[in-house]
């Protein structure tokens, strides 16, 4: 399966397990998109949280271990999340490889210039 299949084959699941539960990305208005956008971050945030204690992060607690499986989980459950964001923003797979590809080349020129000054517009075509 090609890269791009593969993230398709993301969002399609994706789709199908927030129609389950009855969360509808593709009908919503304004109004439950800002709601659902709220909901996704903090459910990254969380997540984020959790992928955090994963890692042993307290200098001072000697009982601490790397738990490289729970990171993984926690890393997928980000996914899940944020291909549900990008749903609700109207993105398909496509678009979002599209607009990484875009953002990947802003970045690289970012570090070929030495990116001392930020520059608002450089991302606006993405």
């Amino acid at each position: 399966m090609q890269h791009a299949d593969q993230l398709r084959e993301l969002f399609r699941m994706q789709q199908a397990l927030n129609l389950r539960i009855g969360v509808d990305t593709s009908a919503m208005d304004e109004a439950e998109k800002t709601k659902w956008i709220l909901n996704y971050c903090r459910a990254m945030g969380q997540e984020l949280a959790e992928l955090t204690d994963s890692v042993p992060w307290k200098w001072w607690a000697k009982y601490q271990t790397f738990d490289a499986q729970n990171a993984r989980v926690e890393v997928v459950d980000m996914m899940h999340f944020l291909i549900s964001m990008a749903q609700v923003l109207g993105m398909s797979a496509d678009d979002l490889f599209a607009a990484y590809v875009k953002k990947n080349e802003v970045n690289l020129k970012r570090q070929d210039s030495g990116y001392t000054q930020k520059d608002a517009t450089d991302s606006a075509h993405i």
